[in-house]
């Protein structure tokens, strides 16, 4: 574009005052204007060569053009009158461009610039020395000195520029490249938060509770205006349901540790999932050693039934794999029924999906009332099968009481062995290995890979990331940003007042160096003047307040970008212009004001001459000799300087940068006009003669040339302020998108964050986990409590006056989000809610750091006192009165009679979760079996607690009534206790005392 209106500006020179010698020039010009024209529109639809070689090219294809359009210009034009500042400022003009324009490295800038004004130098010095005029030595030497001197300060502040333009664009790709970073790792986590939840809530469950919560959010009002807690269920018709049970599981447990039994489950169950997956089932949860599962939700499949079937019928399989290996006579026992169900998440903590209906309890029903080793379906199951399977008559009512009450006819699924094989497919690959699956056991870390799998990945990583940011930057640079945000087309300011604001308030750390180039530009300039005439005092003098008013500008500037290097009233006052847009733009004002005051000033010094009444050429040689009148266009290429530093100036509008660079080319203009008239007229005679006639007067001719310039310098002002607004445009876009994925991974996060333990999240969102593998923490000493409502089964109907079940549900859920809200409290943050089993409520305490136990503590236990060790048992026991309390705060409420049936016991656990693909976090261990005794063999309204229980608890004030000795499956006769209130809290180390719960009455039945 510079060279364009470069040659413009020569072929219009040419042609106000033509001559036939001029006919070359005018070729020249107008051949070198079609090519840059064509270079420009090959550039402007990118047509240029994509090939590495050919890009390369590119530049130096420019630079040669651009440098031989100055030298043709200059032998050309000036044929006949050689001077030594021919064509000067249009060198110094192209070798400032250079740096701005050119995509090349600064060594070879500064080559290409030293080149081009090297020989420009040598070219004036050798044509002037030759010429006819006989322009002495020493005087020749000084004006190609002058010349150096601008061509130095071209160079000076053209590097300065390059530096600038390139730390700022290496910024944006560095902040590009590290927001991207940001938002790739942002979303691989967001990603397996959001794989980790859809593994455990399907899609349709999770998107509303996620909607929820962030209406919630929004309006925070929302709960407090809604008469009951949000509850997510829906109602699923035409489904299959499975329930799966390992017989012989409590031989298999007996024979073997809690961690191997542990492991053993985690193979199996996670083979389960895979089977899962592949017969399109949906698990819902596993209870113990049973795994159950539903086909035809969310979504309906007309198949559901048969693919429930081929489900049971691999796990059948799967588990003689465990047989052969264990030595034990293990089996499945699998049942199947079709119906409805009612399918959600109850409570406000560690949700899991579950489903709820006469129908499940049917398929429960099935299972149990089945045989080892057969898939035991019901009639309505069978009704849904189109003749895939032979049946057999499965007479469940003689094995369950529950299904002959009901009338429900059964039947047992008859497939060949070999059939099996087929439709599970490569059910077994590995069964000649030495286990189910290779699977790595985990105490709270997962096994570390080698250093050349991390250091391929690191580097698989990197190259990612690079792709991907290569692919963001070209995608950035076809977008049309700026067509999505609407700006004024004349001052290409944003019509969002807001948007305007934040891009005016943005610090642009390079202002300091800005306001430098004025600086140097006002010494270059001296130093030019000082070759052309030495002994002008009032060079010396504006140089000397030039510099001083532009060091003081300059100080304000850099002392918000160094602040420990001045005070702080001055840093404070420099960061108040940085922000404030009126503040920055008179600064900048007045760095080119006195700039352009200090030229003018040099100019008007320069007293011309009385001049004879007729002026000829004798006549001139008789007059004394005067530097600056033998020189005027070296002033004139002043303005050249103080345009470059003009469009040195950052954070200031393009429309600032116009004010001020029609301030100098005004200036310039009025002293060549008016004030320098006689000066150039003066000059022209004495260069040309009589051919002064046949060209533009210089007087004219330089003021062109400067408002030529102060074109080609809008130009790229507008530009630049259009590339700095699309800058901030994309870091805008790069913070909105990091934005987003912050908030999804936050809402994940809090998702996730209910339905695993803190510690057992970031365990799985740490890193990518195959899988089997598994997670498994020991703990010695945990209270675990099982809480169950038994005459809420009385209180569910599937009546239409119930919605079908649903209303009853909701109940349901205001008792656990009740139960839930009680764990908000600090005196109760110890305690653990491990999962809900229909309407039992399952706890545990010293799981989590809070408790400091269990090897949390900085302490040994031996070097704990009794009381601070089982301090979270002792609140596990107030969680269970404040509960009894909720509840019948409830009933008072809704006008019902629920109550609670309790179960205490502490001792030591296996905490863990079985698969990483479907993990479900549970506690496993005798004292979890013994707690879920003490709830099913209790009375309602009673908590019951075994001895051990009972002495460590009767010390935190708890008081007991002693039951007697109770039968208890698998362990015998256990001496039981009743607990029946609190008469003092005890000493806490785990949160606040906590409030003396009343005195619980309770009548024995």
């Amino acid at each position: 574009m510079f060279a364009v209106l470069y040659n413009t500006f020569i072929i219009i020179m040419c042609a106000v005052v033509y001559t036939d010698d001029k006919l070359a020039m005018v070729v020249v010009a107008a051949v070198a204007l079609a090519a840059d024209i064509i270079l420009l529109a090959l550039c402007w639809m990118r047509k240029l060569p994509t090939s590495t070689v050919s890009r390369g090219a590119v530049p130096y294809i420019l630079w040669l053009m651009v440098t031989i359009h100055v030298l043709c210009y200059t032998g050309l034009n000036y044929e006949l009158h050689h001077h030594a500042s021919d064509s000067v400022g249009w060198q110094a003009f192209f070798s400032f461009s250079t740096f701005l324009t050119l995509p090349l490295n600064l060594v070879p800038l500064l080559l290409l610039s030293a080149l081009s004004s090297g020989i420009h130098i040598l070219v004036l010095g050798l044509t002037v020395a030759q010429g006819d005029d006989h322009v002495e030595g020493p005087t020749l030497v000084r004006q190609l000195l002058a010349n150096l001197m601008l061509y130095l300060c071209a160079a000076t502040v053209g590097v300065m520029s390059f530096y600038m333009a390139d730390t700022k664009y290496r910024t944006a790709f560095l902040e590009a490249r590290q927001s991207l970073e940001v938002k790739l790792t942002l979303e691989d986590q967001s990603t397996q938060q959001e794989e980790l939840l859809l593994s455990i809530l399907p899609k349709h469950i999770a998107d509303e509770m996620l909607q929820g919560m962030k209406n919630q959010a929004n309006q925070s009002e929302v709960q407090q205006q809604q008469q009951f807690n949000t509850m997510y269920m829906y109602r699923h018709e035409h489904v299959s349901i499975l329930f799966a049970d390992i017989v012989g599981f409590t031989q298999l447990s007996s024979t073997c540790s809690a961690q191997e039994l542990v492991k053993l489950l985690n193979e199996l169950f996670a083979r389960f999932d895979k089977l899962a997956e592949r017969h399109h089932q949906l698990r819902i949860k596993i209870l113990g050693d049973c795994y159950y599962c539903i086909c035809g939700l969310p979504d309906f499949r007309e198949d559901h039934a048969a693919c429930s079937i081929m489900m049971g019928l691999s796990m059948v399989e799967a588990i003689s794999y465990v047989r052969e290996k264990t030595k034990t006579d293990v089996d499945m026992r699998v049942g199947v029924h079709t119906g409805t169900v009612l399918g959600g998440v109850l409570g406000q903590k560690r949700w899991q999906f579950d489903v709820w209906s006469t129908d499940v309890t049917v398929a429960n029903k099935m299972e149990s009332g089945g045989i080892p080793g057969r898939v035991h379906i019901s009639q309505s199951t069978m009704e849904s099968l189109r003749g895939e399977f032979a049946l057999e008559p499965g007479n469940g009512g003689e094995r369950c009481e529950y299904l002959l009450e009901k009338g429900i006819d059964t039947y047992l699924v008859r497939v060949p062995v070999q059939k099996v094989k087929e439709v599970n497919g490569a059910t077994l690959p590995n069964r000649r290995s030495n286990q189910l699956i290779n699977t790595t056991v985990a105490n709270g870390n997962s096994a570390s890979p080698q250093n050349t799998s991390e250091e391929r990945s690191r580097i698989a990583e990197e190259q990612h990331v690079n792709r991907r940011l290569q692919r963001e930057l070209l995608e950035r640079e076809t977008k049309q940003i700026m067509k999505d945000h609407k700006i004024n087309p004349i001052s290409l300011r944003f019509v969002d007042v807001k948007l305007e604001e934040h891009y005016s308030s943005e610090k642009e750390k390079r202002s300091g160096a800005a306001f430098c180039c004025c600086a140097i530009v006002l010494f270059f300039i001296t130093a030019m003047e000082v070759f052309i005439d030495p002994l002008l005092v009032v060079n010396y003098v504006t140089l000397v307040i030039g510099e001083f008013l532009l060091l003081i500008l300059t100080v304000c500037s850099l002392a918000a970008i160094f602040p420990r290097m001045f005070s702080r009233r001055l840093v404070s006052f420099s960061m108040w212009i940085d922000r404030t847009r009126w503040a920055r733009n008179t600064w900048a004002m007045a760095a080119i004001f006195v700039l352009t005051m200090a030229v003018i000033a040099d100019m008007l010094s320069c007293v011309p001459p009385t001049l004879p009444r007729f002026l000829n050429t004798s006549a001139l040689s008789l007059m004394p000799p005067n530097e600056c009148v033998e020189n005027p266009k070296h002033y004139s290429f002043m303005a050249v300087m103080s345009l470059i530093a003009t469009a040195m100036l950052v954070q200031v509008s393009h429309l600032i940068k116009l004010g001020l660079m029609v301030l100098v080319v005004t200036a310039t203009g009025a002293v060549n006009i008016y004030s320098w008239r006689h000066i150039y007229d003066q000059y022209d005679m004495l260069l040309y003669a009589s051919y002064r006639y046949s060209t533009v007067p210089s007087k004219y001719l330089m003021t062109l040339m400067v408002i030529v310039m102060l074109i080609c310098f809008y130009i790229f002002s507008r530009h630049l302020e259009r590339q700095s607004r699309k800058l901030f445009l994309w870091k805008i876009a790069v913070n909105d998108q990091k934005e987003r994925v912050f908030e999804m991974r936050r809402w994940n996060e809090a998702l996730v964050a209910n339905m695993l333990p803190e510690h057992v999240a970031k365990h799985f969102l740490g890193a990518k986990k195959r899988d089997e593998e598994l997670y498994s923490q020991s703990y010695d000493e945990i209270g675990v409590m099982f809480a169950s409502i038994p005459n809420f089964s009385d209180f569910y109907t599937e009546e239409g006056i119930n919605n079908g079940g649903i209303e009853c549900l909701r109940i349901l859920n205001e008792i656990i989000s009740d139960f839930d809200s009680l764990l908000d409290r600090d005196e109760f943050r110890c305690i653990t809610k491990i999962k809900t089993i229909g309407s039992t409520y399952m706890a545990a305490s010293g799981l989590t750091p809070e408790s400091n136990t269990n090897g949390y503590s900085s302490r040994k236990p031996e070097e704990q006192s009794f009381m601070e060790r089982w301090q979270h048992l002792a609140d596990l026991a107030d969680f269970a009165l404040a509960m009894k309390v909720t509840l019948n705060n409830l009933n008072k409420q809704s006008f019902n009679n629920f109550m609670l049936r309790i179960g205490i016991n502490k001792g030591a656990v296996l905490a863990g979760v079985i698969g990483a693909r479907k993990p479900h976090y549970d506690i496993w261990g005798n004292t979890v079996n013994v707690a879920s005794r003490m709830e099913s063999t209790g009375v309602m309204g009673n908590i019951q607690v075994v001895e051990n229980c009972y002495v460590i608890l009767k010390e935190y004030g708890f008081r007991f009534v002693r039951r007697g000795p109770i039968y208890v499956k698998g362990k015998g006769e256990l001496l039981t206790y009743f607990m029946k209130g609190k008469d003092k809290p005890g000493s806490k180390t785990c949160g606040p005392l906590a409030t003396a719960l009343p005195h619980q009455v309770v009548v024995f039945s």
